[in-house]
């Protein structure tokens, strides 16, 4: 599967009409109509327990808020990176856990705005 991770994405979410987040280096996003979202943040560090959670409250929160289901996965995705890398800059890639990232997610957005 990681052989081709863009192929797998896309095709899963053909198959079964869904959108799909391919956690990984480079987050996919990918949509039944065939579009693909490549994310270009976050860091090795987030390879760990429960950050996918946090990633999951994010994009369900988005939702929540009104976005599209696909631009809330895009957003969500991107965000969640930048928590990574903010977390990473400070703190280091090794010692990341997921309560740091969900911590961050207030300045990450202070930051964009």
């Amino acid at each position: 599967m990681q052989g081709n991770r863009v192929k797998t994405a896309k095709v899963f979410s053909q198959k079964w009409g869904v959108i799909t987040v391919l956690k990984g280096a480079k987050t996919i996003v990918a949509t039944p109509d065939g579009r693909l979202f490549i994310n270009p943040t976050g860091n090795s560090g987030m390879a760990t327990g429960g950050t996918g959670d946090v990633l999951t409250g994010m994009i369900a929160s988005f939702i929540g808020q009104g976005l599209e289901p696909v631009d809330a996965a895009v957003a969500g995705v991107y965000l969640h990176g930048i928590c990574g890398d903010r977390v990473a800059s400070v703190k280091g890639e090794h010692g990341l856990v997921a309560g740091d990232l969900a911590g961050e997610i207030p300045y990450a957005i202070k930051s964009l705005i």
